[in-house]
């Protein structure tokens, strides 16, 4: 037996709308880091925690072969450990960090569940649709959302599809410096640092 959904009118154009939207970069100040998408195989969750010397945004990986810790604004990897003492664990869903966050507990979201921040301080805000489920589509948005009649590559950008991979979650560090994407197999930043 075949279950089919009956869209009304407004969310056959809005699925319409969010379908033909090409990939494009985000708007000044965001940049993508790096040379864009950073391998992690395996990939099931993503923190966020702050260097206490630089200030930089860091990003806590956690994979089937381990954790790892990059820079945000230059995507350098700083740590990893191969054979971590736990996975993420808790109502916070929070693992030990690494490196110079070795003595903070990070909270991850991912496969496990959890959430990152969906919006920023000044007015950015993340929407992910998915409206071939399971390929999700990542939304920046920094003025108005597609369903209130904003413009592609105007008010909302479509920064990311993951066709290949599994997606993990996307969201804002707590810093609202740092947009980052998760799949299954890799990681994909922006800063405004």
């Amino acid at each position: 037996m075949i279950i089919r959904m009956v869209l009304t009118p407004f969310q056959q154009q809005l699925r319409d709308r969010i379908l033909a939207a090409e990939v494009i970069p985000p708007p000044a100040p965001w940049r993508q880091v790096g040379r864009g998408i950073v391998p992690v195989g395996g990939l099931l969750g993503i923190g966020f925690a702050v260097h206490p010397d630089t200030g930089h945004d860091l990003v806590l990986t956690v994979s089937s072969s381990g954790h790892g810790l990059f820079d945000a604004v230059t995507g350098e990897k700083l740590e990893r450990e191969y054979d971590p003492e736990e996975d993420p664990d808790g109502p916070d869903l929070s693992c030990p960090g690494l490196g110079p966050v070795a003595d903070l507990r990070i909270p991850v979201a991912g496969l496990w569940g959890g959430g990152l921040h969906s919006g920023t301080d000044d007015g950015w805000s993340v929407d992910v649709p998915a409206p071939e489920w399971p390929h999700h589509r990542v939304l920046l948005v920094g003025g108005t959302a597609p369903e209130r009649g904003g413009q592609h590559g105007e008010t909302w950008w479509h920064v990311f599809h993951s066709s290949w991979s599994t997606f993990r979650t996307a969201g804002f560090s707590p810093t609202g410096r740092t947009l980052a994407v998760a799949t299954s197999s890799d990681l994909t930043l922006w800063t405004r640092h």
